[in-house]
């Protein structure tokens, strides 16, 4: 069992030893810790590992040693790095020596990296700096040890209670829940140790994040007035397309008495959607309820709930239901990006589908050899579409849905208008990257698909309807 503490830590000597003594004794793995006083002087992570029994424990040991404290100072600090075994207590022994030594620690970075050793950066304010010498030489004798230049960094150590203030922050501009504000104070951290470990500023992200979640909250409400446009494909078919400020564009397909839709959006808007699909299709909450996904990301999938049925390839389905297990998904299978997705999916109170509702109607290629390849067929109404998937430029799993007869595309995010955005869409398009960690998984296949998208259109006036921006008309002669 694994488990996120995010706690307030007593600001005196001696307190993360307490911490270190808990969990060893417990035999509980401290798998990440993070503490940093340039960004809070109060705030302490750290993620464990252990029983479910030995976590119970824990927990009643952390309240009862006091980490709901908050008590402010300031020192200078040397950096040291420590290179420990993984394994549970080795971390103590250094704590050890440090209080003996007096030091008091400012700041801690430390995660599991696959080896069967962690790197421990820690912050020590040192009084006395004839002192340092001495304790080098004895932490020396537990482990490799070396002292880091820190003023290089130029970070400056005003104790200011970041995290707290700022999910407080966007927790207000969003209404969000005392569970999603807990989640949001420890993926903020994941993400500004991620930032450290890379060596980068978190205050352009941390301000891109803000920002992101300003245009969300924007859109709320009365404030939420998507483009709708309505194109005529056949007698008996039209295509409803759905423009949010933010998020993915909804197209709703009416073809001889059914209803299909491709994507959904951002679950924040579901409410102001529901309004809208009634407002453009009134036979909408009578009707049966089925969406096809593009692809598996955040920003497509957050009304999925609202439908009897979700159509996906076994790409994205995979996806969806690791998320349903509270396993990472495609996007947060890598650390690096983990983070921010996480965040994403809190500012915009994703929820993760019954994977009884899933249908995947199509073949399964564990390795897609081409940019674009046919796994089969999508009959909706009048309409006849041969189904490509993508071999993951944009995110695997992708799917791109063309009919020959009719001369109309659905590409998700592998092809979109960019010149089609409104005002407010390219304004969301700048930010959004952030949060969903680029635009493109690999931007040099995705162009590669985005070509084999065009090579596939036969002679004629084409509409193309990407996933963001209005459609795209495109003749082949």
């Amino acid at each position: 069992m694994k488990k996120t503490y995010a706690t307030s830590m007593p600001n005196h000597i001696g307190a993360f030893l307490k911490a270190s003594r808990c969990f060893a004794a417990l035999g509980i793995n401290i798998t990440r810790v993070s503490y940093d006083k340039s960004v809070d002087s109060h705030m302490l992570f750290l993620d464990v590992e252990g029983t479910q029994e030995q976590i119970r424990k824990a927990d009643a040991q952390l309240e009862k040693i006091g980490y709901l404290q908050n008590n402010a100072s300031n020192s200078s600090i040397v950096l040291i790095e420590f290179c420990l075994k993984d394994e549970p207590g080795s971390v103590t022994a250094i704590l050890e020596l440090i209080h003996a030594f007096n030091f008091n620690i400012s700041y801690i970075n430390s995660q599991e990296n696959g080896t069967q050793y962690q790197l421990f950066k820690m912050g020590l304010h040192i009084e006395d700096p004839s002192r340092i010498t001495a304790f080098m030489e004895q932490a020396e004798r537990l482990c490799k040890v070396r002292i880091i230049d820190y003023n290089s960094s130029e970070r400056a150590y005003d104790n200011s209670i970041f995290y707290t203030a700022y999910v407080r922050g966007l927790a207000k501009m969003l209404d969000l829940t005392e569970a999603q504000k807990q989640g949001l104070l420890v993926a903020s951290n994941l993400a500004m140790q991620t930032l450290d470990e890379q060596g980068l500023s978190p205050y352009r992200t941390f301000d891109s994040i803000s920002k992101f979640a300003e245009l969300l909250a924007k859109s709320k409400g009365d404030q939420f007035v998507p483009r709708v446009t309505t194109h005529t494909v056949t007698e008996n078919t039209e295509v409803i397309l759905i423009e949010p400020a933010c998020g993915s564009n909804t197209a709703v397909i009416k073809s001889c008495g059914e209803i299909l839709c491709i994507d959904s959006g951002y679950a924040c808007y579901a409410e102001e959607m529901r309004a809208v699909l009634r407002c453009v299709v009134p036979e909408f909450d009578a009707a049966p309820k089925r969406l096809l996904l593009t692809h598996a990301d955040v920003d497509h999938c957050g009304m999925m709930n609202d439908f009897d049925e979700v159509i996906a390839s076994h790409g994205s389905a995979r996806s969806l239901i690791r998320e349903a297990r509270e396993e990472n998904g495609l996007r947060e299978q890598n650390p690096l990006h983990k983070p921010y997705v996480t965040i994403c999916k809190i500012l915009t109170s994703y929820a993760t589908i019954d994977p009884q509702k899933l249908r995947t109607p199509w073949l399964d290629h564990s390795a897609l050899k081409a940019p674009l390849t046919q796994i089969g067929f999508f009959d909706f109404g009048d309409l006849h579409f041969e189904v490509y998937e993508g071999k993951g430029g944009h995110l695997p799993g992708e799917v791109v849905l063309i009919d020959y007869t009719n001369n109309i595309a659905f590409t998700g995010d592998i092809y979109i208008n960019t010149h089609g955005l409104t005002a407010e869409q390219a304004a969301y398009n700048q930010y959004a990257p952030i949060l969903m960690t680029s635009v493109d998984t690999d931007p040099k296949l995705c162009s590669e698909e985005r070509k084999a998208i065009m090579r596939r259109l036969g002679v004629g006036n084409w509409k193309i309807f990407g996933a963001h921006g209005a459609p795209k008309d495109y003749s082949v002669k």
